[in-house]
């Protein structure tokens, strides 16, 4: 969710264009080579004309040698921003279409670009842009005598931001980026501890105890299972046989055990020198020994199939912290596919994670197949260029103007779904699915308008109007912060409670198929925005017929106890962000919102997202389980793993609600967080006053914490690839958040004790990282995409020392201005180097390599001015 409310200051600003055209050209547009029209983009500056809005520029050059025509031409683009519309300098017009989606238009007396001219074209947007995913995306131009078909600019590029005025968000900014000086100052706190002293199951146990020796595995091992526990007992034989190959067993015995006295999540593992035995409460629990079996196993023996396989001695006893332990996907912004969900849950269950928030509606996508309702994929799940876009969405993300776009196009099919959740449930692993409504749900909303007017032309009246989601009378005005117009089912309609019971109904039969459970229904929620239903006449008809709607904040309330009492019917309990457990009233004359006492005694499970350091609502969580409803901990500052590690122009990921590296997830304590936090959302040192008058968490409370849950929404994640890097190993410092019991940090109440014991946790979690599960995450399961962080450098008296986040990695470093590469000298001790452009690269076990850090270091006597000056 981009939470674009947080940015928008909605003043007024100029528009800017220059260029230089040649003559009118009278020729058909279409003879014009698009791949010769070569197009850039860069910030101009933030904080424009001292607002909290930016200017931005593109650059079109005509590499062909013929003019660009005139007329005749529609240049679409999408922008995460709102940028500010009308007629620019020059005859040329920028209009919003919906949602990001923009485009140029010619106006009158537009002159077109001759052979080897340019233009450039200034827009004003809201905000401001300090990374390269803020960057417009999916180019396309639409001929008037082919108003069907879209052609991509290929030729795209966005230009860096290198100076203060591109990269400061507004004065008083703290950096314009986070430097290499910064990093190592950070890393420098992170001590190096030898691999032997590290503790060898993630995450942290309960209770652990290094033994004496070591069992070698030369074959696959003996598995011995009570017959409650052969589930666990196979999915165990299948592991081994990926390490030590398929053979006959060896002399190697594991055993899994039942006891009654454990609770189902709990096990304990003991490994000596003849024999692995694994005790556990159920099969879930013995699921979770065997994890932690595997982490006792080198990470580089997941590279290949193995001779033999070394496992040290050891005693663990362990149960989790929480019973919630959860990881978000949003595959309908940008889609992921099967193969890209089934990893997720490879490296959930390995880290005993065991709920998949899987978000396959929005605005942007509709990603499940329902058979009974074809439209929602038929329709909602296709993206690409229409003249009226009755048929698919609108391109959204850069997705461009194809509907063969692999983001902007996909869906699952009823038999991948039961796939996934068949694998899922093997791995102890719960999916909850949502259906976002009432807001966020263009997809759907526009899927059943196509279904209406389907078979309305059959003069079907009375189906068309089954599931409709519309009210086409309604002349309500409002925009989303995503900027759509459109995007809201109508909560006064029959028809709309039809829809939501129909696809539940389907969910369900898809669960018993697999047999997996379904215990609740997310359903959304969030960001309904102001002014919607206020021009509906299906709305006002409602209020007549229930005179305790006053208004149209009324709406909320019905809506979710219509939805309350839908899932109840059905066995299911709601599940939904935290706007569903919140009452719009006012205090002293202003606007509040407060839990809303109405659902608290119905078991809703509330997702609490809005966490924004110094954005006014920090305790909203505590005050929602302080009232009673089951809170799972979601908060953007921690657990958004879309927003961009750090603040630098080719960092990926927004960053509307802070930075979020590994260690935001990792340093949250769940019943005081305030504690422990270290900056507000824009990247300032939290201070005293940050949290005076906020709600802290009750005793009665903490029971209602049900547990935590990263995410990760898709508005910057195109590809597997980015999706891996922008999930790992972020998700390392939720699985240790949510199952390792209270650290001692956590509880010293001493400032600098637990200073001083936060430290030498973050360090040996670092090492952790470092020197066992990222070298395990290269390999496993074929190896992930994660991010390999940048070297931290800092220079003195000509001499640059270099350091990293996680140590274990390696370090490389030229001194010739070349590109470190796996041949480069590994950096192992300072370097002297004054008067040379030192470039650093940070490189995984495989040889993947972080992106260059470079440094110019200049000759002492320089530096010594420098310093005294």
């Amino acid at each position: 969710m981009i939470r674009l409310n947080f940015l928008r200051k909605l003043l007024a600003s100029g528009l800017l264009l220059t260029h230089a055209a040649g003559a009118v050209y009278a020729q058909k547009a279409t003879s014009f080579d698009v791949a010769r029209l070569r197009t850039s983009w860069q910030v101009v500056e933030n904080h424009y004309q001292g607002k909290n809005r930016f200017l931005s520029e593109f650059t079109f050059i005509n590499t062909s040698n013929k003019p660009f025509p005139a007329k005749g031409w529609q240049l679409y683009f999408n922008f995460v921003r709102m940028v500010k519309a009308g007629t620019l300098p020059g005859n040329v017009k920028v209009e919003h279409v919906n949602g990001d989606l923009f485009r140029f238009v010619p106006a009158d007396n537009f002159t077109g670009i001759a052979p080897g001219d340019s233009i450039k074209l200034g827009i004003d947007g809201e905000a401001w842009a300090i990374n390269f995913t803020d960057a417009p995306a999916g180019l396309y131009i639409v001929w008037d005598e082919q108003p069907e078909k879209g052609i991509s600019l290929k030729d795209y590029s966005v230009r860096s931001s290198t100076t203060a005025k591109q990269l400061m968000r507004y004065p008083g900014d703290k950096t314009a980026v986070v430097t290499p000086t910064d990093i190592f100052k950070q890393n420098a706190l992170i001590k190096d501890i030898p691999a032997q002293e590290l503790p060898l199951v993630f995450p942290t146990p309960k209770s652990y105890e290094k033994g004496e020796g070591s069992i070698v595995l030369d074959a696959p091992p003996v598995i011995n299972a009570v017959p409650e526990l052969d589930s666990t007992a196979k999915y165990l034989s299948a592991e081994m046989v990926t390490l030590l190959g398929k053979r006959n067993p060896g002399k190697v015995t594991i055993s899994l055990k039942k006891d009654n006295s454990l609770a189902a999540d709990a096990y304990t593992l003991n490994v000596n020198k003849g024999s692995i035995d694994i005790t556990a409460g159920s099969n879930e629990g013995a699921f979770y020994a065997v994890q932690s079996l595997k982490s006792l196993i080198a990470p580089n023996v997941w590279a290949a199939v193995q001779k033999s396989v070394t496992i040290p001695a050891v005693k663990v006893k362990d149960y989790p912290r929480f019973g919630y332990r959860a990881f978000m996907i949003d595959v309908a912004r940008n889609y992921h596919n099967k193969r890209d969900l089934l990893r997720i849950l490879d490296v959930m269950s390995l880290y005993k994670l065991n709920v998949l928030h899987f978000h396959f509606s929005d605005d942007e996508g509709w990603r499940l197949q329902i058979p009974s309702l074809p439209e929602l994929t038929e329709v909602g799940s296709k993206r690409g260029h229409s003249t009226d876009w009755k048929n698919m969405l609108p391109p959204s993300y850069g997705s461009g103007p194809d509907t063969t776009n692999a983001a902007g196009t996909g869906y699952l099919t009823r038999n991948d779904f039961i796939e996934i959740l068949r694998y899922a449930t093997e791995r102890h692993i719960r999916v909850l699915p949502e259906i976002e409504t009432p807001g966020h749900a263009r997809a759907s909303v526009k899927a059943m308008e196509a279904r209406y007017h389907r078979l309305k032309a059959q003069g079907k009246d009375k189906e068309a109007e089954e599931y409709l989601l519309t009210d086409f009378q309604d002349q309500s005005k409002y925009r989303s912060v995503q900027n759509w117009n459109d995007n809201v089912m109508n909560v006064a309609l029959p028809s709309a409670y039809r829809f939501l019971d129909k696809v539940v109904e389907e969910l369900q039969s898809m669960y018993k198929e697999a047999g997996a459970p379904l215990t609740a229904v997310h359903m959304g929620g969030d960001e309904v925005p102001g002014g919607v239903f206020e021009g509906s006449p299906a709305c006002n008809e409602l209020r007549k017929q229930h005179p305790e709607i006053k208004d149209v904040n009324d709406l909320w309330y019905y809506y979710y106890t219509k939805v309350r009492d839908l899932l109840k019917a059905r066995g299911l309990e709601v599940a939904a962000w935290e706007e569903a457990g919140m009452r719009k009233t006012t205090i002293d004359g202003q606007g509040q919102s407060i839990p809303n006492p109405d659902f608290v005694n119905d078991n809703f499970q509330l997702n609490v997202w809005n966490n924004v350091i110094g954005g006014g609502q920090e305790d909203l969580s505590y005050r929602l389980a302080n009232a009673g409803y089951k809170v799972i901990l979601s908060g953007v500052s921690n657990f958004y793993f879309d927003m961009a590690a750090m603040k630098s122009f080719d960092e990926p990921g927004f960053y509307w609600g802070g930075f979020v590296d590994v260690d935001k997830p990792f340093y949250f304590i769940p019943f005081d967080y305030y504690k422990n936090s270290k900056v507000d959302g824009k990247g300032d040192p939290v201070t005293a006053t940050t949290f005076v008058g906020k709600d802290r968490l009750t005793g009665f409370g903490q029971s209602n914490i049900r547990g935590l849950q990263g995410l990760l929404w898709s508005e910057t994640v195109t590809s597997s690839d980015r999706m891996e890097y922008m999930m790992l190993p972020k998700l390392l410092g939720l699985a240790e958040r949510a199952w390792a019991h209270d650290p001692e940090w956590a509880k010293e109440k001493d400032p600098a004790k637990a200073d001083a014991l936060y430290n030498a946790a973050w360090s040996t979690f670092a090492n952790v990282l470092g020197k066992r599960e990222m070298p395990r995450l290269t390999y496993y399961n074929g190896g992930y995409n994660w991010r390999i962080p940048t070297a931290g450098a800092a220079v003195e008296d000509g001499t640059l020392r270099a350091n990293v986040q996680l140590p274990g990695l390696v370090i490389r470093y030229t001194t010739n201005g070349d590109e470190p590469t796996l041949k480069s000298a590994v950096y192992t001790a300072p370097v002297k180097a004054g008067g040379k452009t030192v470039k650093l690269k940070v490189f995984d076990a495989r040889g993947r390599g972080s992106r260059t850090t470079t440094v110019k270091v200049p000759q002492p006597e320089v530096q010594l001015k420098n310093n005294r000056n």
